[in-house]
């Protein structure tokens, strides 16, 4: 079922991912995290600003405590694609020595972005580190990642919704859509 307030939206093209889609993978994944990590609840570690809904509503999916800390990282500003360039912009306030971190991100393009958090968060001794993608562009992926969580494989279209933005917008959309609008530059 969609929306039809953003179906009128000449920016926003085909639903790539329902919302009935995302609520029953995220159920799933918050089944297979509870077992996997069953005795040793993990720090999940959220990249803002995109993961901020898929966190929220994994955290609430996984049936153990869990602790929750965020970090920001720049790679796109308010283009489409990545620069290639990652910096952190605000850094968790937890400290990760021998701690189980699960990193959520709400979308694998290039790959190195990602790459480069999950490099940064190894350096800081902790007990481990996986990494739940809600989202993988296929064909897109630069740096290789071990990705032991995933939501969905999708198209290498730019897409928004459930968090994701193209210049801060369309965060709020309920579904994943194509994007189709006019690309912001930096």
């Amino acid at each position: 079922m969609t929306d039809d307030r953003w179906d009128a939206d000449p920016d926003l093209g085909p639903v790539v991912v329902s919302e009935k889609a995302l609520a029953e993978r995220v159920a799933e994944l918050g089944t297979e995290l509870t077992a996997d990590y069953e005795g040793r609840p993990p720090l999940l570690v959220g990249v803002l600003k995109g993961a901020f809904v898929f966190m929220s509503d994994l955290a609430r999916a996984i049936r153990q405590p869990v602790e929750i800390d965020v970090m920001a990282v720049a790679s796109y500003g308010s283009a489409t694609t990545t620069s290639g360039v990652v910096r952190i912009v605000k850094d968790l306030d937890s400290d990760l020595t021998d701690r189980h971190v699960l990193v959520v991100e709400d979308i694998v393009d290039s790959g190195l972005t990602l790459s480069y958090i999950r490099r940064n968060l190894l350096a800081r001794q902790p007990a481990s580190v996986e990494i739940c993608a809600l989202l993988v562009k296929e064909g897109r992926q630069r740096a290789r990642i071990d990705l032991k969580y995933v939501g969905f494989h999708i198209p290498p279209d730019f897409v928004v919704g459930y968090g994701l933005d193209v210049a801060e917008r369309y965060r709020n959309v309920p579904d994943v859509r194509v994007y189709r609008g006019p690309v912001p530059v930096d």
